[in-house]
């Protein structure tokens, strides 16, 4: 079964309102059984892909996860990528920048770590902190160190906008492919995740007074994204606002984006010259001698 996307891509120019967009669709699986087995079909057929990917070694795929705490993001990696040769498949998590990285620019760090052609690239979280965790925390900003005339220049989130648009534009046009997600959960279900990971002893490490006050800006950073996804959506790298209440699901969903992303590049495997099929003969007959 193929999954329809196009209703959770975020369209060029669109003003995304998250009130409207939903944390939870109709499932596209009608037991645990079910989904299993489509997920395996993804896992397989993304497998192959890479494979092809990684022959070809023309394109580059990038994937950025964002997410508020909760929403999925290790687990979405873990299960949507388990199939993926490690050899083409880079993943990224950005945590607090280091006084190096601070140094250079806000784009720096995450130009360090872009994958190579014939790879798979994931952030897990990623430059797009630069306008969210960083608007929400403006002593973030400051340390910094930008000269104060730009720091506080009223225009600065719609200038690092346009340093977003203008590096994938940049990517895109040199055969990196990028596709971005924001997994929308909702406040209700981040309140139960964080319950289950208070109750569960092997989870309590994942969670810290941090996260609860990250929690109490809930409407700030749901202002964040809002202006994010509608700045910095387009045709060759969009957003996609995922649906994440429901996690098997919200696996399913992505699996197919990237999918559908490997599928279009009507990849090959490289041809193989006379000169080079008579040496692979040659090697052949010797073989079986």
């Amino acid at each position: 079964m193929k999954i329809s996307t196009e209703q959770f891509r975020v369209k060029p120019k669109d003003e995304v309102d998250l009130k409207k967009r939903p944390t939870s669709v109709p499932s596209f699986y009608r037991s645990k059984e079910e989904y299993q087995e489509l997920l395996t079909e993804q896992i397989d057929r993304l497998s192959s892909l890479q494979g092809l990917l990684y022959a070809n070694n023309s394109w580059s795929i990038l994937l950025i996860f964002q997410a508020m705490d909760a929403a999925g993001k290790d687990s979405m990696i873990k299960h949507v990528l388990s199939g993926i040769n490690p050899q083409g498949c880079e993943v990224y998590s950005f945590k607090h920048p280091s006084p190096e990285e601070l140094d250079h620019d806000f784009l720096w760090r995450s130009m360090r770590r872009l994958p190579e052609r014939g790879r798979i690239g994931i952030f897990n979280r990623s430059y797009y902190e630069e306008v969210l965790i960083v608007r929400v925390h403006p002593e973030i900003l400051a340390a910094e160190n930008l000269p104060d005339k730009l720091a506080g220049h009223k225009n600065i989130w719609r200038d690092r906008f346009r340093s977003m648009n203008d590096l994938e534009a940049h990517l895109t046009r040199n055969g990196t492919r990028i596709i971005k997600f924001f997994l929308h959960i909702s406040k209700e279900e981040q309140r139960k995740r964080f319950l289950e990971r208070i109750d569960n002893p092997e989870k309590n490490w994942k969670f810290n007074q941090d996260d609860i006050e990250e929690r109490k800006r809930w409407k700030q950073y749901m202002n964040a994204y809002e202006q994010c996804l509608s700045a910095t959506s387009s045709k060759d790298a969009p957003w996609y606002v995922v649906p994440a209440d429901d996690k098997k699901n919200a696996r399913l969903i992505v699996a197919q984006v990237v999918v559908n992303l490997l599928e279009e590049l009507k990849m090959s495997y490289p041809e193989t010259s006379e000169e080079k099929h008579r040496e692979l003969l040659a090697i052949r007959d010797e073989l079986v001698q």
